[in-house]
């Protein structure tokens, strides 16, 4: 439906669309659609998934204080630090890993807890049932950025999270061609005030841009199989090179969390980040010589990506916050697409020499 306003049968009397900041039918689908994916009652869409994270945060008032793990995105991260703190609100971040650190971090005013897993760029796991044993008795809403995975992989609300985010720009679209966002709850209260604010703030998507989420969203299982199965031999091609110092893939034995990314994710997924022998003029050296992986923002397209998480992803974190939080500057990060592995693994070995 690519309208902005709907034709009303008499003043006051409309048939469930007015304006379509509001509402639309497409994205009405969309987000009936999400909500099913998530096991959840309430399904929102949004622009980015950036408006859908400020439409959540919307949640916290001046004075609120926020316990996040350290392994962060960088453009939340962003939105934490150079927005969120001028309006009064404070973060802590944690290790998230044991989950004893995050109630240790939890204060008077704890209003959220604030996790990814798996984490971009690191691939750090949170156990979101443990965590969620520790907010839910405080009554603190538990957030989970659970984009790395999309819903085919894991369904945080189902392990305790009260809500759950989306980019729907990447594995839940598919294919690099839209920008958009998802948060998913059962709450009723937290829907109607999170979608309070999708309409107030007007972080919403085009009806356009939601059909074109949905289409994704009919190929997610066949794409993320087939992502699961690159990533793994990707990983493992990765961690018997003699140039790699480390490679982070939950799917590897190696992995200190593995036992828990069995029991909480049906898949390992397409993401991972490797660090090379060198630093930095060995990074830039593989991400100038890739063919088939392009060097590039974004991740979760059939296409292969790949990154420099200091100068791109996380270049919105200070130096000294990235190397304490473990992102050097000879880490490469991975979106591992659809394409024949033998394809990708030779242009790795290639670019790496």
């Amino acid at each position: 439906y690519q309208t902005s306003t709907y034709t009303q049968e008499g003043v006051g009397q409309h048939k469930g669309y007015e304006y379509a900041r509001g509402a639309n039918p497409t994205r009405a689908a969309l987000e009936t659609c999400l909500a099913a994916l998530e096991n959840a009652r309430f399904g929102l869409a949004f622009g980015s998934g950036m408006a859908a994270e400020a439409a959540v945060l919307n949640l916290l008032s001046s004075g609120d204080h926020v316990v996040s793990m350290e392994d962060l995105y960088g453009g939340t991260y962003r939105l934490f630090e150079k927005v969120l703190r001028r309006y009064g609100i404070e973060f802590t971040y944690v290790d998230a890993r044991e989950p004893a650190n995050v109630e240790a971090a939890l204060q008077p005013n704890t209003r959220m807890v604030w996790v990814e897993t798996p984490a971009n760029p690191l691939l750090q796991l949170v156990d979101i049932a443990a965590v969620a044993g520790i907010t839910k008795s405080r009554g603190i809403p538990l957030v989970v950025d659970s984009t790395f995975c999309s819903p085919y992989l894991q369904n945080p609300l189902d392990l305790g999270a009260d809500i759950v985010v989306h980019s729907t720009t990447k594995y839940l679209g598919g294919h690099s061609d839209l920008i958009g966002g998802a948060a998913a709850m059962n709450d009723e209260v937290i829907y109607r005030t999170v979608k309070f604010h999708q309409n107030s703030v007007g972080g919403v998507p085009g009806p356009f841009d939601c059909w074109l989420v949905q289409r994704g969203i009919k190929t997610l299982a066949l794409r993320m199989e087939a992502h699961c199965k690159n990533g793994m031999e990707v990983a493992g091609f990765l961690s018997g090179h003699p140039r790699v110092m480390a490679v982070y893939y939950p799917g590897l034995e190696s992995h200190p969390q593995f036992e828990l990314a069995k029991r909480q994710m049906r898949g390992f997924g397409g993401m991972l980040a490797f660090e090379m022998e060198g630093g930095l003029e060995a990074a830039k050296e593989v991400l100038s010589r890739t063919r088939i992986l392009a060097l590039a923002e974004s991740l979760g397209g059939v296409e292969s990506l790949i990154g420099h998480p200091a100068t791109m992803s996380h270049v919105a974190m200070p130096p000294e916050e990235r190397l304490s939080r473990g992102i050097t500057d000879g880490l490469i990060r991975l979106s591992v697409g659809i394409e024949d592995v033998e394809d990708l693994i030779e242009d790795l070995g290639q670019a790496i020499g």
